[in-house]
């Protein structure tokens, strides 16, 4: 796993910078009540999207583990950034009108305690609204990489804890039921095959990795065989869904 502290400096500029961070506001906010007067960004990271989601008569506040992350964050939502857990937030029961978790379940073994704690902060009648299918989504869209990595991926990938069913089921558990969904485009974020071979020759691609040493270095010789070496393929389309606490 990434060090955040370590990525804080440059991480939004490998990330997609703010066209991916306004793509993804953009898409939590298509999402939010209008009258939410309190909305917790749980997993704030910079901030990036957070201050973002600012309105008049709306109080954003962000939350991250990182103190590197958050100290990038305060400064685009000065007095609004605390140190947190996703399991244990620093807020009472009942106050938010709407929990956002962006990029931050699929990370986890678990999402079921951390949607726990979101319910628990929200009010009835709040929502929480979370991506799902986050590592999926770089294969959503047709492509030769797409269809040359997809027997790995389906022998060796493992259920994320970000996957829709399993998020959908770990939210009823917590009184959270599902009442809409949308989707936006990971800007700058379509991964060329040299990328995809450099990655796995890094051993960050966990089904990759569980291939085994001589599954991985097929893969990579597949990948390098393939045209147009550098040249992103699609980006990724990110899901996102909204679960109203009754």
């Amino acid at each position: 796993m990434l060090d955040y502290d370590d990525e804080a400096a440059t991480y939004d500029a490998t990330r997609g910078g703010e066209e991916r961070a306004g793509a993804a506001a953009a898409a939590v906010e298509r999402l939010l009540p209008p009258a939410a007067a309190l909305v917790v960004d749980v997993a704030c990271g910079t901030g990036i999207v957070t201050a973002r989601l600012r309105r008049p008569g709306r109080t954003v506040l962000g939350v991250d583990r990182s103190g590197g992350m958050a100290a990038v964050a305060a400064g685009r939502l000065p007095g609004r950034v605390v140190l947190g857990d996703a399991g244990r937030l620093p807020l009472a029961g009942g106050r938010a009108d709407a929990v956002v978790l962006v990029w931050l379940l699929h990370l986890l073994p678990d999402a079921g305690p951390v949607l726990a704690e979101a319910a628990r902060v929200l009010r009835p009648g709040g929502v929480v609204i979370t991506t799902v299918d986050k590592n999926a989504a770089a294969f959503g869209t047709d492509s030769d990489v797409a269809r040359l990595t997809a027997p790995l991926r389906e022998a060796h990938g493992r259920t994320p804890a970000d996957g829709h069913r399993t998020v959908l089921e770990a939210g009823a558990r917590h009184g959270l039921r599902p009442t809409a969904e949308t989707g936006f485009d990971g800007a700058g974020q379509g991964r060329s095959p040299a990328d995809w071979r450099r990655a796995v020759e890094a051993g960050r691609i966990p089904w990759a990795t569980a291939a085994g040493p001589d599954g991985s270095a097929r893969l990579c010789r597949d990948l390098a065989a393939l045209p147009d070496q550098d040249r992103p393929r699609p980006q990724p389309r990110y899901r996102l869904l909204a679960l109203h606490r009754g």
